[in-house]
């Protein structure tokens, strides 16, 4: 298995390439669709939660999330009962590019899937699902050493 994570990578960013030509919404890019997707379906979530969700660290995010609300598709707002935590929440620019940015991901994942049968996507994605939270949980306990 020493190509796994190699072809995984190379999947990513070749999502990367077909999301950045296919995505045309102002000041968005190809790393701001995992953006899109978390704070569309988690409205309020906060910068945290938001760092933990898609795997990035929380400076990484804060900057992010700062030129998504210079754009205008984020707001933040102080968490009422914990004034250290700032909570997230789309604004309607960004669900005016949601179904855009839904599209591109159900197009590119229809392409590269298109000859593979759906019982073997089945299988390959319940093993990738297990990892997934196995490699969550492995970077939780890194943060909290």
């Amino acid at each position: 298995m020493p190509k796994f994570m190699k072809t995984l990578n190379n999947i990513s960013r070749s999502q990367s390439v077909f999301r950045t030509a296919k995505l045309n919404a102002d000041g968005i890019c190809a790393a701001h669709h995992t953006f899109v997707l978390a704070i569309c379906n988690h409205p309020g979530s906060s910068q945290e939660e938001l760092a933990r969700e898609i795997c990035l660290n929380k400076s990484t995010v804060t900057r992010t999330l700062t030129h998504l609300e210079g754009k205008g598709y984020v707001r933040r707002e102080a968490n009422s009962e914990d004034k250290r935590s700032i909570l997230v929440f789309h604004t309607e620019k960004m669900l005016e590019i949601l179904p855009q940015v839904r599209l591109i991901t159900k197009e590119f994942n229809s392409l590269i899937s298109s000859d593979i049968p759906k019982d073997e996507l089945d299988i390959f994605f319940s093993v990738i699902s297990r990892m997934e939270e196995k490699a969550k949980s492995i970077a939780a306990n890194q943060e909290n050493e």
